[in-house]
């Protein structure tokens, strides 16, 4: 569970980066980063794709993040 909230955690951080271009504060990266981990986590294995180790982990969740602040981004 730890680790699952510090993948999330950076992973909401990255796609705060690659989006906005700053974080969105520690509570707002997490919430981003969690959700966009079950978004990647869906999409990659509807794609056919896998993840090892903790980095692979990192990616899946940053691109599902970043996913979903695109279509917030369009809803807006």
């Amino acid at each position: 569970m730890l680790w699952f909230l510090v993948i999330g955690l950076i992973a909401g951080w990255l796609a705060g980066k690659v989006i906005k271009g700053s974080g969105f504060g520690l509570i707002g990266d997490l919430v981003v980063g969690v959700i966009g981990s079950y978004i990647g986590g869906y999409l990659f294995k509807t794609l056919g794709f896998s993840t090892y180790g903790i980095i692979g982990d990192i990616i899946m969740a940053t691109i599902g993040a970043i996913i979903l602040l695109w279509i917030i981004r369009l809803v807006k």
